[in-house]
């Protein structure tokens, strides 16, 4: 599948603009998750910072990405003391690309909501795994352990 066929620019964090230019020639890992600053979201977050440098040394950058604003991945980012990169995506462009938008519920009522999932990538965004719906606890490890297998190849 081509997630990546049509040109986008998103905010990132650090003061950074992420698009096709800036992914073409990176092996990366995007993760959506629903909301900065929720239990499971920071969980998650924490998990992908703990093991930021054994991500980097296999050679990938690690982003985090949902439809909240910068101003709240950037105290996102502070209050947890974060690594990962957080990219803003408050319309909607890549969830959508993805697929991730999924119906939930929330309190007895259907909602639409951001379906957690991790795409990895090498150079070129060649899709090398997808992880959908997945729990929060445990799944940088999942993610990083795919990698690490990968590598022994």
């Amino acid at each position: 599948m081509d997630y990546f066929n049509t040109p986008f620019e998103l905010k990132c964090t650090g003061g950074k603009v992420i698009d096709l230019e800036t992914l073409k020639n990176q092996n990366f890992i995007l993760y959506f998750y629903p909301k900065d600053n929720t239990s499971a979201c920071t969980t998650e977050a924490l998990e992908f910072s703990e093991r930021y440098d054994e991500f980097r040394a296999l050679g990938y950058h690690v982003y985090g990405i949902s439809k909240d604003n910068l101003s709240s991945h950037e105290r996102f980012i502070v209050k947890n003391k974060l690594l990962v990169d957080l990219i803003s995506d408050v319309d909607g462009f890549l969830l959508k690309a993805f697929d991730v938008i999924k119906d939930k519920k929330m309190y007895g009522k259907a909602v639409k909501g951001t379906q957690r999932s991790t795409f990895i990538f090498h150079e070129n965004f060649k899709l090398i795994k997808e992880f959908r719906d997945v729990k929060a606890a445990g799944h940088a490890q999942m993610v990083l352990d795919f990698i690490q297998d990968q590598s022994l190849k």
